[in-house]
Formats: structure tokens, sequence, C-alpha cells
């Protein structure tokens, strides 16, 4: 006979775990705590208020229990790089995806990366706000870092590059966590070099020089008051160093 510790914390585990893959693949809109009870095998939504108080409160704790090793493995990756001296773009670009990746491999959360990038399309606020400062770190040393290895990129077309390789990481990991479930070869994701392009892709679109046209169209840097001079070389260098 099961004690009813180890009943309740399996309760637990079919819950979140039956919520994050409908979240995954619905939406939390497309949600309702009825049918999360009813994937993991209860009879009633009291279970569900039981163990975690609301649809968003067990939301939260979905998108911490990730935050939360993501968070870990990349701060564990730039202190290796930071002491070996070895940080590059193409190293940051690693340290930012492969958490991503493990999360969806090593702790068994195998729909986390689309129930993220779901959330990151309906409700980026509910996602900034469960995240906070303190699970993402890891994150902001390697925008950190990335600033100071690409000053040939002005500051406003850095900061947009950036987002994009956010916008863009989101959307493929998402779709490679995908191919995870298929019982069938997926024939993107299953030539052995397939996750080394697309970081190859990642690094290009944060080192390729902004074109002519581009740089034409950016507002003019404003001139520094009478009597103070930039601290670097360049105003880019400057704006990227503080």
């Amino acid at each position: 006979m099961k004690t009813l510790r180890a009943d309740g914390l399996e309760t637990r585990a079919r819950l979140k775990e039956s919520a994050q893959r409908l979240f995954a693949l619905r939406g939390v809109d497309g949600v309702t705590v009825q049918e999360i009870v009813s994937a993991a095998g209860q009879r009633n939504n009291a279970s569900l208020h039981y163990h975690f108080g609301s649809k968003h409160d067990l939301l939260k704790e979905l998108v911490l229990d990730g935050a939360r090793f993501i968070d870990a493995r990349r701060q564990e990756m730039l202190d290796r790089l930071e002491a070996d001296k070895a940080l590059s773009v193409r190293s940051l670009v690693e340290a930012l995806a492969l958490p991503l990746l493990e999360v969806s491999t090593q702790t068994g959360q195998r729909t986390y990366i689309r129930m993220i990038a779901n959330l990151q399309l309906s409700d980026r606020a509910f996602l900034r706000e469960a995240v906070g400062d303190t699970w993402n770190t890891g994150y902001r040393r390697c925008l950190a870092h990335l600033a100071e290895l690409l000053p040939q990129l002005p500051p406003p077309i850095l900061e947009q590059r950036l987002s994009l390789v956010g916008i863009y990481g989101s959307a493929i990991w998402a779709a490679w966590e995908a191919a995870q479930d298929l019982e069938a070869p997926n024939r993107f994701w299953g030539p052995a070099h397939s996750v080394e392009n697309v970081l190859d892709t990642l690094q290009a679109t944060l080192e390729v020089l902004p074109s002519e046209s581009t740089l034409a169209l950016l507002a003019p840097t404003p001139e520094p008051p009478a009597g103070r001079r930039p601290r670097g070389k360049s105003g880019a260098t400057t704006a990227n160093r503080n």
C-alpha cells in the first residue's frame, strides 16, 4: 500500500505533467481546470485546487521548475567559460540555447519549450513576472558578455538582434521539441548536424554586419554636452560598456 504522502506526490506530478502538455499544445486560455484534472486521471477539480490553488498558480510552478534548471545550467556554463577565458559569441549562443534543450530531455519536462513559446505569444507579462530577476541571471550575464564581444554593432542594432535571437530561438526550439514526440524520423531534425546548424544561424544573426541601408535609417547619436567626451573610443563602444 502506498502511503498517503506518496499518493499525494504522485497525483501532484500527474497534474503537472498533464497541465504542461495541454498548455503547450493548446495555450493556457484554451485549457480548463476540468480538462487538466481529467487528463491526470482525477475525478474532480478539488484535487488541482488542493495541490496548487489555481490554474495560474500551477502554471507559475511549471514555469519556475524549468527556469530554475535552465538558469543553474547557464550559470555553470558561464562560470566555466569565464574561468577558462573561453568566452565567444558561439559559446554564449550555446549557453543560451543548450540548457533549454536539456530541460526538455533531462528533466522529463518534454513539453516545456512549447509551453513557454505559447506564453511568450499570449502573456509575456505573466512570464516576466513569474521568472522575475531571480531566475534569469544567467540570461542577463549572457547578454552582457555579448554586448562586450560585439562592439562593432550600434546599440539599437544589437538590442534588436538579441530580441530576434530570442524570438527565433523560441520558435525553432519549440519545433525541435515537437519533433521529439514523433515516432517516425523527422527529415529536418534527423541529421546529426541539425542542432549545430541552427546554432550557426543564431550566431550569424548576431555577428553579421548591418547593411548600409539599415545604418542609414538609424537615428543619429546625440552629441555629448559641451566639455564632456565619451570615455570609450567611440559612441557605440561606450554605450556597450555602460
